[in-house]
């Protein structure tokens, strides 16, 4: 924030009490005359001595359910004539010349039910706060302004920082709706997971968007800048249903989808479900969230990112499971080598295992370069394990990973013994030849001797020249290890004197 901070009001600090508290006759609601025009007049000085003559709107929001202002609340949140009825022009980010931010200032002095900071970022900003106090940050002192202001008779106050100033170094980061962000929702529209986009455009308003992978792209256009976007799984068409589960007490968040296909929703408790029922008559589908936020159970969120892809916006989702995920997944690359405990060895031969809180996965292949017949030959449940990450799936999900890449691969070694001849063991008799161990362990690697190379009489079923455990001499033919396969030959071995 800018290094000069004035709190402007127009309480006299000589009224106030011994513990600050303003004991004094003014009224803390707005005046709509004189007052009110000294308070933009002081903010127009302020601006003019940092000299700025444009504004970004930031965090804006309108009063929902409640509104609790000192003043009456109004239709249109006051907006009324600053911005199109769908508020189009307001929302974070948002750039206005000086005049129209401080209509905005009048609104909020007014407590019509809108609100925002204003500010030129690093040089100047604005905050309304309650019972008219306002508070200036720039970063030049404004010592013009500030005898300006006293001569409106308001009073300029010179302190550390604005008690508004919102800390947003939270822990964690905010997931940003970037292309990872668009490729998990087109591939969860098409597993049939996410049907809902919720477009929080301000706080305490959102849009509803149906989704399919037709018309995504053309949601996507038209979402209102940095807003916060959360998706959700589909509405029931057992609206029926849906009503009859409301609980018997306390306010829900009801969302439905009329004939027309428009998604609106709306709160509502107990007292009001029969007018709600009236409502939403003819709805295809409908759904009833909580608004306590452990049992609000969205797919995944984000916020959307500038046009350059950097975030700006510094307000925040509520993180999913999904978007934890994602700030885990953000930390991995390929080829970088974890560590993690065996959690699982399914059914399918894939061994799960937990890596920081998320589940990753070895496939069968990745487990060992030697032939094993289930994961259990190679791993077991609650083993620590050190693996390479061999990719990071951020629309799926899915980081597979490598046992071997950590080892040592034993096939190249058997290149350097191409025309060589060895002895193995028959481990395995097929209709089109044998399989023959040439290591030296119970695991050891195997070559194929085809029928034509076992004998001088091609033999219709190798049975009829050896037998599984018997000692073969065998000459090695080729090594292919990208296809994992060694050619053997008995014949060619034969001739090279082998037994």
């Amino acid at each position: 924030m800018p290094p000069f901070v004035y709190r402007i009001t127009k309480y006299d600090p000589a009224d106030r009490d011994e513990h600050g508290s303003y004991i004094g006759a003014e009224d803390s609601t707005s005046d709509h005359g004189p007052v009110e025009a000294a308070y933009l007049q002081a903010i127009a000085a302020f601006a003019e001595d940092t000299g700025v003559d444009h504004l970004a709107i930031r965090e804006p929001g309108i009063s929902s359910l409640a509104h609790f202002g000192l003043e009456p609340a109004i239709d249109g949140h006051g907006l009324a004539g600053l911005f199109p009825p769908d508020l189009s022009g307001f929302h974070d980010g948002a750039e206005v010349p000086l005049s129209l931010g401080l209509e905005l200032v009048r609104v909020m002095l007014r407590d019509n039910g809108a609100w925002c900071h204003l500010e030129a970022e690093d040089k100047f900003d604005v905050q309304v706060g309650w019972d008219q106090y306002v508070y200036v940050s720039s970063d030049q002192p404004c010592e013009r302004a500030v005898a300006h202001t006293r001569a409106l008779g308001l009073f300029p106050e010179r302190l550390a920082a604005s008690p508004y100033d919102a800390d947003f170094d939270e822990p964690g980061v905010q997931r940003p709706a970037d292309e990872d962000f668009w490729a998990l929702l087109h591939w969860s529209i098409a597993m049939r997971q996410a049907a809902i986009l919720e477009e929080g455009y301000l706080h305490n308003a959102s849009r509803w968007h149906r989704l399919t992978e037709d018309t995504l792209d053309a949601v996507r256009a038209r979402l209102t800048p940095r807003a916060q976007l959360t998706v959700w799984p589909d509405l029931s068409t057992d609206v029926e249903a849906v009503l009859a589960s409301l609980p018997d007490e306390g306010p829900v968040e009801f969302v439905w989808e009329d004939e027309n296909g428009t998604i609106s929703s709306t709160m509502a408790d107990e007292s009001e479900y029969r007018e709600l029922a009236a409502r939403v008559a003819g709805a295809r589908a409908a759904t009833a969230l909580p608004l306590t936020l452990d049992e609000r159970h969205p797919l995944f969120t984000a916020v959307l990112p500038d046009s350059d892809g950097v975030l700006r916006a510094r307000w925040r989702t509520d993180p999913t499971p999904s978007d934890r995920n994602w700030a885990f997944l953000k930390t991995l690359r390929r080829g970088q080598i974890v560590t993690g405990t065996v959690t699982k060895i399914a059914s399918f031969g894939v061994t799960f295992v937990d890596i920081g809180g998320f589940t990753a996965m070895i496939n069968v292949p990745e487990l060992s370069w030697r032939h094993i017949d289930h994961p259990s030959d190679v791993v077991a449940v609650g083993q620590v394990i050190s693996a390479e990450v061999l990719d990071v799936d951020m629309a799926r999900e899915r980081v597979p990973l490598s046992l071997k890449a950590l080892q040592d691969d034993p096939m190249p070694q058997f290149i350097q013994q191409v025309g060589q001849v060895v002895t193995g063991v028959v481990t395995k008799l097929v209709p089109f030849g044998a399989f023959v161990r040439i290591e030296d362990r119970e695991d050891g690697l195997e070559g194929l001797v085809h029928n034509t190379e076992l004998s001088e009489d091609p033999a219709a079923d190798p049975e009829d020249v050896i037998q599984v455990g018997a000692s073969l001499a065998v000459k090695i033919l080729d090594v292919d290890p990208t296809r994992r396969r060694i050619t053997l030959s008995h014949l060619q071995a034969l001739t090279h004197g082998g037994a």
